[in-house]
C-alpha cells in the first residue's frame, strides 16, 4: 500500500510474497516457535511487574507481536511488553486505573501513526544518546526495586510506588525474610545467569521456570505463585471494547501518552537499527513507526498494555534464522497455543521466579558499562544523563524525558553559540576561505569601512551575541558597515528581526550597510521578510570582492 505525496507506508511483509520458498519457511518456522517459547517468561514478567494480570501480558505479546511483524517496517522486529514500559503503565494505572491505561495506549498509537504519516522516523533517532541511556538505565533501576518483595518474600501489600517512600518501606520489614523463598529465588537467578554460559541458545528465563516451577511444586515449598496472587486465570481471548474519549480524559492523559509515543518509538527504531547491522537489511522507519502505532491502537481494545519492539527477542529471532515478518507472526501463533492449552501450568509458576527474570532484565538494562564510557564525554553530556535518571528514578519518566530532551536542547544551543564567531576585520581582510596570507589575494579596505563575519547559524542565541557586539561597536560610527554572511547556513526570525534594527539605526545615522557572501536560502529568507527592499538589492553582494568595491566607493565619495 502506497499513498502519494508526502505520505508512503509499505509493510515489510508485502516483500515477501514473490520470491519465499520452503527453505525460508522452514528458518522463520524455527525461529518462530524458538522466539515464542522465549518471550513466554518474559511477557507473563512483563505484565505482572506492570502491575497488570499475566493473561493481559500474553495477550498484548499475542496480539501486539502479530501486528508488528504485519505491519512494521523490519523484516525481523518482535514487538510485544518490554521492560522500559513497566514504569510508566504502573504509574498510569496507579494514577488513573486500566480504564486510563487503555485510553493512554491508544492515544500514543494514533501519535506514532501520525508520527510515521509526517515521516518524523528518522528525526527520532536524533534524540540525543545520553538521554536514551539516562531513563534506560533509571528505568532498569526502577524495575529492579519492584521485585525486591517478592525476591526475598517479604509478603507486602500496598507498597509504595515511589522509589525513595518504597525502599523505605523495604529497609523496615527487612526482618520479614522468607528464606525458603530467596532460596528459591537465589537457585532461579544462577540458573538464568549460567545458561548462556553452556550455550548462547538456552533461554535462561523459560530454563529457570521449567526447572524451579516443578520442583516447588512437588517438594511442596511455601512459596507464592501466580496462581495464588492472581486465582485462576481465563483462556478465553477476550472480545474487543471500546473506551470513552473526552476532552477532559485527553488532556489528563495526553502527556502520558507522548511518553509512551516516544519511549516506543525509540526503542523500536533502536531495535530496528541493531537488526539491520547484523542482517543487513534496511528498515522503513517511518512504516515501522505506522505498524507500532497499529499495534498500540489495537492492543488496549483486547485489554492489553503498550507494545514495542524488543531488542533481547529481535535478537533471538535473527540467531535462529529468522528473516522475515513470518516469524514474528509464527511467534505470536506459538504463544497463542500456549495461552490456550498451557494457562493452568503458568498458574504454578512462582513469583520469587519472576522476580529473578525481571532482575537479570533490569540488569542487561541498565547498560552500566555504557555508562561509564560517557563519563568520559563532555560535561554536558554527563550532566544530562544525571538529570534524566535521577528524574526517571525519583519522579516518573513522563518529567525525565520532558526535562531531558529541554536540558540537551539548551545544551546544544549553548555549544553551537559557543562555535559561531562574529570577527571584526580592521584595514585588511583575507578574501579567501582559507587562512594562508601568502597564497591569497588581501583586499584593502577604505577608510571608514568596517567589517564583521558571522560564522556559523544565525539563530536567537547568536543574534543576541551579535546585537551586544554591535551596540558596542556602535560608538566607532563608521561611514560603511559590511556585513559577511559566507559562512552561515540559515537565519531564523530573531536573526532576521536584529539584522532589520541594525539596518535602520545604521541608516538613521547615515550609515550605509552592505550584506557579502550570502547564501541563496539566507537570500531567500531575507527576500520572504523584506530586509532586500530595505537595504536595496544592490547592497547584497556574493561575493566580498563586490562587497569591499562597493563599501570603498561609498566611503570615497562620503570622503570627498
Amino acid at each position: 500500500m502506497r499513498f502519494s505525496g508526502a505520505i508512503s507506508y509499505r509493510p515489510k511483509l508485502l516483500s515477501v510474497f514473490g520470491n519465499y520458498s520452503a527453505a525460508k519457511f522452514k528458518n522463520d518456522l524455527i525461529a518462530g516457535i524458538v522466539v515464542g517459547i522465549v518471550a513466554l517468561p518474559l511477557a507473563i514478567a512483563f505484565g505482572i511487574a506492570s502491575g497488570v494480570s499475566p493473561t493481559v501480558g500474553l495477550i498484548t505479546a499475542i496480539v501486539g507481536g502479530f501486528i508488528v511483524s504485519a505491519f512494521g517496517g523490519n523484516s525481523v522486529q518482535i514487538g510485544g511488553p518490554t521492560g522500559a514500559f513497566i514504569v510508566i503503565v504502573y504509574g498510569i494505572i496507579a494514577r488513573f486505573g486500566l480504564e486510563g491505561l487503555a485510553i493512554a495506549t491508544f492515544m500514543a498509537g494514533l501519535i506514532l501513526i501520525m508520527m510515521g504519516l509526517f515521516r518524523l522516523g528518522t528525526v527520532i533517532k536524533f534524540i540525543p544518546y545520553p538521554i536514551v541511556v539516562g531513563f534506560t538505565a533509571g528505568i532498569a533501576l526502577t524495575i529492579f526495586s519492584t521485585q525486591i518483595n517478592d525476591f526475598l518474600g517479604l509478603g507486602l501489600t500496598g507498597v509504595p510506588s515511589e522509589f525513595l517512600p518504597k525502599w523505605g518501606v523495604y529497609l523496615k520489614n527487612l526482618g520479614s525474610i522468607d528464606w525458603i523463598t530467596v532460596g528459591v529465588s537465589v537457585v532461579s537467578l544462577l540458573i538464568i545467569i549460567l545458561a548462556p554460559k553452556v550455550s548462547k541458545k538456552l533461554p535462561g528465563a523459560l530454563l529457570a521456570i521449567l526447572i524451579v516451577t516443578p520442583a516447588v511444586y512437588f517438594l511442596g515449598l511455601p512459596v507464592e505463585t501466580i496462581g495464588a496472587r492472581f486465582g485462576e486465570m481465563s483462556t478465553d481471548i477476550p472480545l474487543p471494547h471500546g473506551f470513552t474519549l473526552d476532552m477532559a480524559t485527553i488532556n489528563q492523559l495526553l502527556p502520558s501518552a507522548f511518553t509512551i509515543a516516544i519511549l516506543g518509538a525509540i526503542e523500536s527504531l533502536l531495535s530496528a537499527t541493531v537488526a539491520d547491522g547484523i542482517t543487513g537489511s534496511r528498515t522503513d522507519s517511518n512504516s515501522e513507526l505506522i505498524g507500532q502505532g497499529l499495534a498500540n491502537v489495537v492492543v488496549p481494545m483486547f485489554g492489553g498494555i503498550p507494545v514495542t519492539g524488543a531488542i533481547a527477542r529481535t535478537m533471538t529471532n535473527i540467531t535462529n534464522g529468522g528473516r522475515t515478518p513470518v516469524a514474528g507472526i509464527i511467534h505470536a501463533v506459538v504463544l497463542l497455543a500456549i495461552f490456550l492449552l498451557l494457562m493452568p501450568l503458568i498458574n504454578l509458576v512462582p513469583m520469587a521466579c519472576l522476580a529473578a527474570v525481571l532482575m537479570v532484565v533490569a540488569y542487561n538494562m541498565s547498560g552500566w558499562r555504557t555508562i561509564v564510557g560517557i563519563f568520559h564525554n563532555p560535561k554536558s553530556d554527563v550532566s544530562v544523563l544525571i538529570v534524566t535518571f535521577l528524574l526517571t528514578v525519583i519522579f516518573d519518566l513522563t518529567i525525565a524525558i520532558e526535562i531531558g530532551l529541554l536540558l540537551a536542547i539548551v545544551l546544544f544551543l549553548r555549544r553551537v553559540m559557543e562555535n559561531t564567531e562574529i570577527r571584526v576585520y580592521g584595514d585588511k581582510l583575507d578574501a579567501a576561505d582559507g587562512t594562508d596570507l601568502t597564497t591569497h589575494e588581501e583586499l584593502n579596505l577604505a577608510k571608514g569601512v568596517s567589517v564583521y563575519e558571522i560564522d556559523g547559524p544565525f539563530f536567537f542565541g547568536v543574534a543576541t551575541k551579535f546585537d551586544e557586539l554591535m551596540r558596542t561597536s556602535m560608538s566607532d560610527k563608521p561611514l560603511v558597515r559590511i556585513i559577511r554572511m559566507r559562512k552561515v547556513p540559515f537565519i531564523d526570525s530573531t536573526g532576521i528581526h536584529n539584522l532589520e534594527i541594525l539596518i535602520k539605526s545604521s541608516q538613521s545615522e547615515g550609515i550605509h550597510v552592505v550584506l557579502s557572501g550570502v547564501r541563496p536560502e539566507v537570500r531567500k529568507a531575507l527576500h520572504n521578510s523584506a530586509i532586500d527592499a530595505l537595504i536595496g538589492n544592490d547592497h547584497i553582494c556574493d561575493h566580498i570582492s563586490s562587497a569591499v568595491r562597493m563599501a570603498n566607493s561609498i566611503a570615497a565619495d562620503k570622503n570627498a
